[in-house]
């Protein structure tokens, strides 16, 4: 769907837990034979917290991306909170991030916006929109997940799928006409699948104060092969809606940052026709960051010089829900 918002990013920011743990560590933990989850998931290592916390993380990724983008935290008109996991359940983890950027008697709003994986892509479109209609001039958008304290040690396929990292951008609202801006924007969810991918327990219906409360509820859950089998029954449509033509070719896009979902799904978009050398993957040495993932590999792509001003390129991916989700932006 065609949107062309003016919005350009002018800051970028990462933080990753200095803590590495390697898929040896973890095979030898789940009883996996050597070489098991690189072969199955792709990921080599991924980073796990510590003593961190999510806000703690999102600020530290924040306050990289004001410095790149030259601007003070108290030069913020909106903080937005992209996260796929709380850090807990009030308040909303917006306020947190804003108060460890030292902004606590600001004012500042602090929102979030949840859509799990693609948390990141439906805040730059909130974003985009906001900005449209000059109601903001420079908003910070960060997604920071801890993943590794929800695992299931049942369930190896997942658990040693994610890693925990932090990414912020700043953005604010582009001048040049035809660039600098969001072309595309289009989310769709099929909430057949909404079981396929949760974490039952933390709500208001499996809430841990009842009395029959299972401890394994607060667990991370996936069925992958069902989510994949899922998703091939929509994604070319999906795709030609977002931008049509994109379901056979990359047409005029440069650069494809893609939620780092899984090997199997990663490999996945190559049947669209795109080139896999255009593809970026940060999968193979930090895992599957939830909403994180999309932001910290765009910030190695723009590190790496792979994207350039005036690049096009295309944020995509899938989430719980089943929601899928894709911008097309030049930077």
């Amino acid at each position: 769907m065609q949107v062309d918002l003016p919005l350009k990013i002018i800051g970028l920011g990462r933080y990753l837990p200095p803590r590495i743990v390697h898929s040896a560590e973890l095979e030898t933990t789940f009883d996996l034979p050597q070489g098991w989850i690189e072969q199955r998931n792709g990921v080599r290592e991924r980073r796990w917290v510590t003593t961190e916390t999510a806000s703690f993380m999102a600020a530290e990724a924040a306050r990289e991306a004001l410095h790149h983008a030259d601007l003070r935290p108290d030069e913020l008109d909106l903080i937005i909170n992209a996260s796929g996991t709380a850090e807990q359940a009030i308040p909303d983890t917006g306020a947190l991030i804003q108060r460890q950027l030292g902004l606590g008697s600001t004012g500042i709003p602090a929102i979030t916006v949840n859509n799990t994986c693609l948390s990141f892509i439906t805040a730059l479109d909130v974003a985009a929109t906001y900005l449209s209609t000059g109601r903001y001039n420079n908003i910070l958008i960060a997604s920071a997940d801890i993943s590794s304290c929800g695992i299931n040690p049942h369930e190896p396929e997942s658990a040693t799928l994610v890693g925990d990292a932090a990414a912020a951008v700043v953005v604010t609202r582009s001048i040049e006409k035809k660039s600098s801006m969001v072309h595309h924007s289009h989310f769709r969810t099929y909430g057949d699948g909404a079981y396929l991918t949760t974490i039952m327990g933390g709500g208001s219906a499996r809430h841990p104060a009842k009395a029959d409360h299972n401890p394994v509820d607060d667990l991370f859950h996936m069925d992958g092969l069902a989510v994949l089998r899922m998703v091939r029954g929509v994604d070319e449509v999906f795709l030609e809606e977002l931008y049509p033509g994109l379901s056979t070719s990359l047409l005029d896009i440069d650069r494809v940052v893609p939620h780092q979902a899984s090997k199997v799904a990663l490999q996945m978009l190559q049947r669209y026709g795109w080139p896999e050398c255009r593809i970026d993957k940060t999968i193979d040495w930090l895992g599957n960051c939830i909403a994180a993932s999309i932001p910290a590999t765009l910030y190695q792509t723009v590190h790496d010089g792979a994207l350039q001003r005036g690049n096009k390129f295309l944020l995509v991916g899938t989430g719980a829900g089943l929601s899928l989700g894709g911008l097309v932006m030049t930077y």
